[in-house]
């Protein structure tokens, strides 16, 4: 159903002031670094996890790969929960500044992890920071733009920044692995005070610093936030009801009210069936690479020959197979990580075109199920199809734009890249509809609430849980596949078919939004 002409009584576009742009600005910085530090993980995991001396395919490897990906995203969602409530109570920009600051800093505090628990309890306050933000943002932005089709249009483009983020996170993987393939990166030590309390960062002869420093760089958003947050105003919609004395206290309870209960819950689960999809199936990339043996054995190659290059020729190694065994299964990590860096660059811009389709569309269709329902079709048949056969399909590589001059890598176009590329597209677009839909069907003063308990305990608390659920099938004996790679595949299908099916199931009882005003 197509858009009608606004009503007489709608407020006219406002035109944009230098305030409003530094708004904007920060809102994307931080819309793109949320999925920046949540996409870390899945990049990072299985390097960190093999220098604790925990080895994949192992049961403790399995044990900490669920505890790192579940538990961040459990005590997020409460905690975003809330933060939900505060952005409520204290109001938009404070709790905004504050989440984006506590995600960056103990990003930046994760790249000195010595053990598995240092690593879980700082991506824990990192996953805090990031389900608050969020939150903060979206209701900030929503109430900024009165006039319907141009906050549609804010939303949907700055949250496309997203997906850029997830761009910017692989990028800087990739260019980490190779400055350290070059041996540029700087060794990391713990400052002697903190040692009784973390230990000291060990060199096994086989560690890799490339995951430290990309953890590191999620200190980034913090620092164009320290120089703006002065010029920042609050929303002038919360700040007015204050000032008038009109605001109501924000309850948990009153989102389970009559007159909003069905919204809440579908809501709820349909959030935790995006997510599903995200860290059930396409995060599990760093997971399925290595099954994609003559990729991961080009990328051995090429590394190899960067490493070589600065050794005399009499003395290089010429093929993997020449190195000894413990320089080799380094080597192979390190082609896995960047093979998974580079797929999941081709995944975020399936995911930024999704983004940017989905802002396209949004003002011009009324109905939010059937705007939701363009993405959730196709990704019902396509997703479970696309990861069942994974690895079956002859991985036939049409070709690569280079990107080493920027120094991240590169983005090869093949059956498999293309298959993530749509699985992206149509999966991270739905992230876009909640963020546009979650402002326009709750009030004011619990508008914060509302979507924290649909993005928080839905999504990132039950969603992200799917992560769990994919690596606990994929040990499963029943589950298809010769390997772990192909048993993630597999699992990884299962996981896409259950999710996309409930989705689908639950937008038939998604509510309208009653009216195009936020007040």
């Amino acid at each position: 159903m197509m858009s009608t002409p606004a009503a007489p009584n709608v407020p006219e576009p406002k035109r944009l002031t230098t305030t409003d742009w530094l708004i904007l600005l920060i809102a994307s910085i931080g819309f793109a670094f949320d999925i920046y530090e949540i996409l870390m993980l899945p990049l990072i995991l299985r390097p960190a996890l093999t220098e604790f001396g925990i080895r994949p395919g192992t049961p403790e490897f399995a044990h900490w790969f669920g505890l790192l990906f579940y538990m961040p995203a459990f005590f997020g969602g409460i905690f975003g929960l809330v933060g939900g409530y505060l952005t409520d109570y204290l109001g938009r920009r404070r709790v905004l500044t504050w989440s984006i600051m506590l995600y960056a800093f103990s990003a930046f505090a994760a790249g000195f992890s010595t053990g598995p628990w240092m690593l879980l309890i700082f991506r824990t306050t990192t996953f805090i920071g990031v389900c608050v933000e969020f939150v903060a943002a979206v209701a900030w932005l929503a109430e900024l733009f009165p006039n319907p089709h141009q906050r549609e249009r804010t939303l949907g483009y700055t949250q496309a920044f997203s997906s850029v983020g997830g761009l910017l996170v692989a990028s800087m993987n990739s260019l980490a692995l190779g400055l350290e393939a070059r041996g540029q990166l700087f060794s990391l030590t713990i400052p002697e005070f903190l040692t009784s309390i973390f230990g000291q960062i060990e060199d096994s002869g086989t560690a890799t610093l490339a995951w430290r420093y990309t953890l590191m760089s999620g200190l980034i958003p913090a620092i164009p936030l320290v120089v703006i947050r002065p010029f920042l105003p609050e929303s002038p919609i919360w700040a007015r009801k204050v000032e008038q004395g009109t605001l109501q206290r924000p309850s948990l309870l009153a989102l389970f009210a009559p007159e909003l209960r069905r919204t809440t819950i579908v809501t709820m689960i349909m959030f935790a069936c995006s997510y599903g999809a995200a860290f059930g199936a396409i995060q599990q990339m760093p997971q399925i690479a290595p099954g994609l043996k003559s990729d991961v054995r080009q990328y051995e190659e090429k590394i190899l020959k960067l490493q070589q290059a600065s050794v005399p020729e009499e003395r290089r190694v010429q093929s993997p197979d020449d190195l000894p065994e413990d320089k080799r299964k380094a080597l192979t990590s390190q082609a896995t990580q960047k093979l998974a860096s580079d797929y999941t660059k081709v995944q975020e811009l399936g995911g930024l075109v999704g983004r940017f389709l989905f802002a396209m569309l949004a003002v011009y269709i009324v109905s939010r199920r059937s705007l939701l329902r363009i993405f959730q079709g196709p990704g019902l048949i396509l997703m479970p199809l696309i990861f069942w056969f994974y690895l079956d399909v002859e991985n036939v590589k049409f070709f690569e734009i280079p990107l080493e001059w920027l120094g991240i890598g590169s983005l090869p176009i093949t059956v498999a890249s293309l298959g993530i590329f749509v699985a992206g597209l149509f999966t991270v677009a739905q992230f876009s509809f909640w963020g546009n839909y979650l402002p326009t069907v709750y009030p004011v003063h619990l508008r914060g609430t509302g979507e924290s308990f649909a993005a928080n305990i839905g999504g990132r608390l039950i969603g992200t849980s799917f992560a769990w659920v994919t690596g606990q099938l994929a040990v499963m004996t029943f589950i298809p596949g010769d390997s772990p790679a192909a048993k993630f595949a597999s699992a990884s299908a299962i996981v896409a078919a259950f999710v996309y099916l409930v989705g689908s199931i639950a937008c038939f009882f998604l509510p309208e939004p009653k009216g195009e005003m936020i007040d």
